[in-house]
């Protein structure tokens, strides 16, 4: 791990353990730049090119690498003499409005300098390879795949339209007049050696990712700004992810992963021109989508806010794509714990759409479900289950009773009755509708999964241990491998499982992965995240099962403050641990009644 504060790293590991990198003296700056021209110099005009180039290894692999492309017409002593000719010119270019640069220590002239040097080169030599980097520098700098790069929607339609394998450039202005004719694909290949040759790029060893120093990327957009080019390859950064970006659903998580560092990268990008804008935001809305999947809701926050402004105003607040963005925000809300947030959000979303599709049409319905769903995050589950029952009637009848959309809602439904005490109830329903989703979705697909564990949590509420642990086991492992060890779900499916083995008097099982369970949470989450508290809650518990009695008033008392604090004292949460805080208070004896689980899985 690698930081440049000091501060973040001590709270990683030990001090002892902790290596300062400090700047490069001039004997490793001499055998960098000796290595990276790979020809012999003479000594002191490779001393002095150094000492100019501040001893910083960018400036000099740039440098070498520009006299290495050029030798044997252009020496040492020569490059340090344009270098020094170039101050002036060159950092009043690159400090252009405000000298945005400088604000790096890093961003030292020597850097900006020898960029510019070799820069201008390559626009004269290979203006494609110019125009190449200057697309490369929007996205994120690390993982650029070869694939977003070459054949994309945008440079075949700069070339008439033809397919790239149909298409000859003639004359690329490397050999002055004389006229060449190559195919795109050996064209690309070439731009990138010229970029790789300039050490303004490099391949990663599969040789279908390049990254590029954060600096080289500053330093091109600064260059674009001045010229008036910004906007022009911003755009064309922004559509290409957005024809390759693909919705957000399971089966396009690999790929959605693949691309989605470059998609925060173009959070920062947002264009001026209409069209531009409306594809910069449905990319952040696709983007939100597949972040909050994941679980990631600072990410799914920023990027549906940014997604809902820039469609309000393109689009007004009553037009379809408007009212996806508000829905996904309300969801990043209720994922992040925001409860009041996303009812409001959610409430403004269902009566639109009600008046606008109709109290039938498949968004309203989804829209009145993800307004239940915070109900019961709120322990509202009479209002809960009333909007549940009206939302699986109509998608029964305008879906299907085997819809997805149909199976969440009686999913739904029945984690509304369980929560309530309906066991039987609830049980009919999951096993429903586990079954279905294993034949229509798969026995490992996320929502088949959900159902298995909302299943494993009733039997564990009629006090059917063996049955409720031997399902919560196998969602944990399968969730390990589909979603991942931090995920929200599969840290939820450990938070179960700790309930069902206290429930069996298995409390050092229990305080092992309750422990592991908040403090996962505490790091992903935040300490003040609803799910986090529930965590402290049932730990608090298994410690006074244990006998450690003083942590466990502790622990809740923390937890009691917490909850009154960010969900009010009637939640029925925040209730339950208010009556074990005091009864523990009140007598020494260990609490009977149970932990309260987990908010129920939907």
């Amino acid at each position: 791990m690698t930081s440049r504060y000091r501060r973040v790293v001590s709270h990683m590991v030990e001090d002892r353990d902790i290596i300062s990198v400090e700047p490069m003296d001039e004997i490793h700056a001499i055998t960098l730049f000796d290595k990276k021209l790979g020809v012999q110099a003479a000594r002191e005009d490779v001393i002095q090119l150094t000492t100019a180039l501040e001893f910083m290894p960018l400036a000099i692999v740039q440098a070498a690498a520009y006299v290495k492309q050029r030798s044997p017409r252009l020496s040492v002593a020569q490059y340090l003499e344009n270098f020094r000719g170039s101050d002036h010119q060159k950092t009043s270019l690159l400090d252009y409005e405000g000298g945005q640069l400088r604000r790096d220590r890093e961003a030292k002239n020597s850097i900006l300098i020898t960029w510019q040097i070799s820069f201008d080169c390559i626009r004269q030599e290979s203006p494609s390879a110019a125009d190449l980097l200057s697309l490369m520098s929007f996205f994120d700098r690390q993982g650029i795949p070869d694939s977003l790069l070459q054949g994309n929607e945008e440079m075949r339609q700069e070339l008439g339209g033809v397919p790239a394998s149909n298409v000859d450039l003639i004359g690329d202005g490397r050999n002055g007049d004389e006229s060449k004719s190559v195919s795109v694909v050996d064209k690309f290949e070439d731009d990138i050696l010229v970029l790789r040759d300039y050490s303004f790029i490099s391949i990663s060893a599969d040789g279908v990712n390049f990254e590029m120093h954060r600096l080289v990327q500053l330093a091109m957009q600064e260059w674009l700004k001045a010229h008036g080019q910004l906007e022009k390859w911003k755009g064309r950064f922004i559509r290409i992810l957005h024809h390759k970006f693909p919705e957000g659903n399971y089966e396009n998580w690999p790929r959605c992963q693949l691309l989605f560092a470059h998609v925060q990268s173009a959070v920062a990008h947002q264009p001026h021109e209409k069209d531009m804008l409306e594809e910069w935001g449905s990319l952040l809305y696709e983007a939100a989508s597949f972040a909050w999947t994941r679980g990631d809701f600072v990410d799914s926050q920023i990027m549906a806010k940014k997604a809902t402004i820039a469609r309000l105003n393109l689009f007004g607040p009553d037009n379809e794509k408007t009212l996806d963005s508000f829905e996904m925000l309300g969801l990043a809300y209720k994922l992040g714990g925001q409860w009041k947030d996303a009812e409001k959000l959610q409430l403004q979303v269902m009566e639109t759409r009600k008046q606008v599709s109709g109290p039938e049409h498949p968004d309203t319905l989804d829209s009145i479900t993800n307004l239940a769903l915070t109900y019961c995050n709120q322990g509202r589950w009479k209002d809960a289950e009333e909007l549940q029952l009206q939302v699986v009637e109509s998608y029964k009848r305008v879906l299907g009773l085997e819809h997805p959309h149909t199976l969440i809602g009686i999913g739904n439904l029945a984690s509304t009755y369980q929560n309530q005490g309906q066991w039987r109830d609830a049980e009919e329903l999951q096993l429903q509708v586990m079954e279905t989703r294993k034949r229509v979705l798969g026995p490992e697909h996320p929502d088949t999964l959900i159902g298995i564990a909302n299943l494993a949590s009733t039997y564990r509420n009629q006090g059917r241990w063996k049955d409720a642990e031997e399902l919560e086991l196998q969602v944990i492992e399968t969730r390990k491998r589909v979603l991942g060890p931090e995920h929200p779900d599969t840290v939820t499916g450990m938070n179960n499982l700790g309930s069902t083995y206290w429930n069996q008097g298995r409390w050092k099982d229990a305080e092992e992965l309750q422990l592991q369970v908040m403090e996962t949470r505490k790091r992903v989450l935040g300490l003040e995240h609803p799910d986090t508290l529930t965590s402290m809650n049932n730990l608090a518990h298994t410690f006074k099962s244990l006998g450690q009695d003083k942590t466990a008033l502790l622990l809740m008392a923390e937890c009691v403050r917490l909850r009154d604090q960010l969900l009010g004292p009637d939640h029925p949460y925040t209730v339950s641990s208010k009556s074990a805080l005091n009864e523990w208070r009140a007598k020494d004896e260990p609490l009977s009644s149970q932990s309260d689980k987990m908010a129920t899985e939907t």
